[in-house]
């Protein structure tokens, strides 16, 4: 008898328990966890994150979720909306690189938003977000929908609607229809990520958790989804060109890991430019007077430069949103600044004249070497031409954060501080990272949310 994806879906994530984590798993969990928070308390203030607060805060909810920073309860769609603006907008958040790129730590939102709601506790918290890293992942590696014109996104009203209902704890027949809900209105348009950036770069994986989560309130409540979502007539394989075949076989019964492939962020700024970044930090040391360079070439691989590498609004950056997107400046602002934070995202800087100028002498170019070694690298290759004629190198494969070069849990705080301390202090800040070490240990999500609460 034919089992479709989705039924194979629904028995895995029924089926997976805390106890089926290994400590490495429930450990990284964590840590993704309290970079999570640091990512969405440091983005808080922020223009889109703002707009989502001001909406999801017309709505309250009897069983609702907290929106990260405030105590306002919300219905949990609501707030997963919130809170994931938050988490993605500074685009600091960690990554997973295959066919398909992904941010996965975007689904922590959902999780922490239903998990809230229903009254689960941090074990429970845990096995959702792992189940959620599982799912994304897995679809990552089975085909690119960015190539076909999709935002990556889609994929995630599937692993949110999965986190979801497993925290509602939902049988497989129910489970499934969640995913039935989610998947036949899931698709987002690449648009997203092309061109002049806008806002909704920075939210449309919280939009597709939002979603997930309204799939899995649905289905608890009895609501049917059509099927087969993946393999019918008119299913997502159909519409969107792709093949998922291999999806189901790939998940092993009881088991999360693939969050232990995934890497953390080091710099607030697209993946595919952190190596990029630290190869020109590297050679700002040792060019001292930025006035010094004469021009500047990337040799990087296919997926960078097609991503951050090759429209021409990349060398007139307009919107924060495309300025964290675009490859010649990101890389070229490490080499002036000899810094990539906050304060190089600011309109102020990015759309200096000056900085412009300079953009007219950087160049990028495709290394087929470099694109051999995608995705297990993420490889940049910065080349400075000197006013005198010399010529200064520096390769980086695998920049720090990387799942092959990870941070420590000492420099994961460092980034956390970094970003929580200006706005809840020395003291507001331990008491998130103590609460996030000890996750497992509490009882409810909305321990962390009242300690993420920001001063009026």
């Amino acid at each position: 008898m034919f089992e479709s994806l989705a039924h194979r879906l629904a028995e895995f994530s029924c089926s997976l328990n805390f106890e089926d984590l290994s400590p490495e798993v429930v450990h990284e969990v964590k840590r993704r966890v309290i970079d999570s928070f640091g990512c969405a308390l440091g983005a808080w203030h922020e223009e889109p994150c703002a707009i989502a607060r001001k909406v999801a805060s017309d709505f309250s909810a009897k069983n609702g979720a907290t929106i990260m920073g405030t105590d306002h309860q919300a219905p949990p769609d609501w707030a997963a909306f919130a809170t994931g603006c938050c988490i993605r907008y500074f685009d600091y958040n960690d990554t997973y690189l295959s066919k398909e790129p992904a941010h996965p730590s975007d689904n922590i939102a959902a999780a922490l938003a239903v998990a809230e709601s229903v009254g689960a506790n941090g074990r429970e918290l845990i096995t959702a977000i792992a189940l959620a890293y599982e799912v994304q992942c897995r679809f990552c590696d089975a085909a690119s929908i960015r190539a076909r014109g999709w935002d990556h996104p889609t994929y995630g009203a599937f692993s949110t609607a999965l986190a979801a209902a497993r925290l509602m704890k939902l049988d497989p027949e129910k489970t499934r229809h969640a995913v039935n809900i989610a998947g036949v209105n899931c698709a987002a348009f690449r648009q997203a990520r092309v061109g002049e950036l806008s806002h909704w770069k920075g939210v449309a994986f919280a939009n597709a958790a939002r979603h997930g989560v309204y799939a899995a309130l649905l289905a608890r409540a009895g609501m049917t989804g059509p099927a087969p979502i993946f393999e019918g007539q008119m299913g997502f394989e159909k519409e969107l060109g792709v093949s998922l075949g291999n999806v189901g076989a790939a998940f092993v019964p009881r088991s999360a890991a693939m969050i232990l492939n995934t890497s953390i962020k080091y710099w607030p700024a697209e993946y595919h430019s952190q190596s990029a970044i630290e190869a020109a930090m590297f050679l700002r040391k040792e060019i001292g007077d930025p006035a010094k360079i004469q021009s500047v070439r990337i040799e990087s691989h296919d997926a960078s430069v097609d991503i951050i590498g090759s429209e021409p609004e990349k060398w007139k950056p307009e919107t924060r949103e495309t300025a964290d997107h675009s490859l010649p400046y990101i890389t070229s602002i490490a080499l002036l600044d000899g810094e990539v934070t906050e304060k190089q995202f600011q309109p102020a800087r990015f759309m200096d004249p000056k900085i412009w100028k300079f953009l007219e002498n950087v160049t990028v170019e495709r290394n087929a070497e470099l694109t051999s070694l995608y995705a297990k690298a993420v490889a940049n290759i910065v080349h400075v031409t000197l006013q005198d004629g010399r010529v200064l190198t520096k390769r980086v494969d695998y920049p720090l954060g990387n799942a092959f070069n990870p941070v420590s849990d000492q420099q994961l705080e460092g980034k956390f501080n970094a970003l929580v301390v200006p706005e809840l202090g020395e003291e507001g800040a331990q008491k998130i990272l103590a609460a996030g070490w000890k996750l497992e240990e509490a009882s409810s999500p909305n321990e962390l949310m009242k300690l993420a609460r920001m001063p009026a």
